[in-house]
């Protein structure tokens, strides 16, 4: 009996080190498509609540000082602060400029121009909110390019301009913002939404660029199945012509199903990157059973990302240098 009692302690001290070591998922909660940024040398990440339509009527917000213990903050913008949206408030995105914090949401998962719905923008003096509605409107509310107006992800470049790029039912476009939020600026073709679709894409757009190049990043396949994954290419312009190059993020048996829809944090002055995205767990066959979980992402010596190993691990714990 003491024998067996021994061997049960070190079986219980086993797991309780390994939890320890394990960090994917980053927190708890059914939370997927996460937005992940730094603000005010912290690292923030903004989720959709995984849950049916109906209830996907606010947004919660996860802040961490080392990548590894993250703090809740409940309910930073909800449909009470937006008239005009009744559910599905989707795929954050979110920006700082001026001291203003534009947190960028799909609302109401609209189906065709006559439904009212589509991208809206919250604003606040924080980056955990509370938010209000910035436009009282969406800011594109109709399909151009046969894009659906959700999975929108807002990229500043190094001149100064900020773009939109969004899109679902297998359609991707980009637009310039004006400077205030409130509309955009046509390219010098004169058109405000510029399809840049590559091949395999479904949804879920994120750009960044790294040594001059930009990157565009897209979901394949379909969200509430197992091959959910990430893909992605490489161009000299925000613009494209994006040629897609390979997936680097999908399903692993043995760990998880359906990773994809995800974004990137890369600490400045780091060679660091890190993919943040959401899988189902293998026990899982809910829909809406999403987690979301941190990995390293890194590069080959020319500029390609390499495969991605999803993982229970997930990441180090880096805090941010004060700056």
């Amino acid at each position: 009996m003491k024998k067996l009692a021994i061997i049960f302690v070190i079986y219980i001290f086993s797991i309780s080190c390994n939890n320890k070591t394990n960090h994917n998922p980053a927190f708890p909660g059914w939370y997927a498509d996460p937005e992940g940024v730094i603000f005010n040398n912290e690292y923030w990440i903004f989720p959709t609540y995984s849950a049916p339509y109906e209830k996907q009527v606010f947004l919660d917000a996860f802040s961490s000082k080392d990548l590894v213990n993250w703090k809740k903050h409940k309910r930073i913008i909800d449909t009470s602060s937006i008239k005009w949206a009744h559910k599905a408030m989707w795929a954050p995105s979110i920006i700082e400029k001026n001291n203003k914090y534009f947190l960028f949401f799909g609302a109401n998962d609209i189906q065709n121009n006559e439904e009212e719905g589509g991208i809206g923008i919250g604003v606040s003096s924080q980056p955990q909110g509370p938010y209000k509605d910035y436009l009282g409107k969406p800011l594109i509310d109709k399909f151009y390019n046969g894009a659906q107006p959700i999975d929108q992800f807002v990229f500043k470049d190094e001149d100064e301009k900020y773009y939109l790029i969004y899109g679902g039912w297998k359609h991707c476009n980009i637009a310039q913002l004006n400077q205030e939020f409130t509309g955009f600026v046509p390219f010098e073709n004169g058109t405000v939404f510029k399809e840049i679709t590559p091949d395999n894409y479904v949804e879920g757009p994120c750009m960044f660029k790294k040594n001059g190049k930009y990157y565009l990043m897209w979901s394949e396949g379909g969200w509430t199945g197992p091959n959910y994954s990430v893909a992605y290419a490489i161009a000299n312009s925000p613009t494209g012509p994006f040629k897609r190059i390979g997936k680097i993020l999908q399903q692993d048996l043995k760990v998880a199903t359906g990773a994809g829809h995800h974004s990137v944090i890369h600490p400045e002055g780091t060679d660091n990157y890190y993919i943040i995205y959401h899988r189902r767990p293998l026990d899982e066959t809910d829909q809406n059973s999403r987690v979301t979980c941190i990995d390293i992402m890194e590069f080959d010596e020319n500029g390609f990302i390499k495969p991605i190993k999803i993982t229970f691990e997930g990441v180090k714990p880096f805090p941010l240098k004060n700056k």
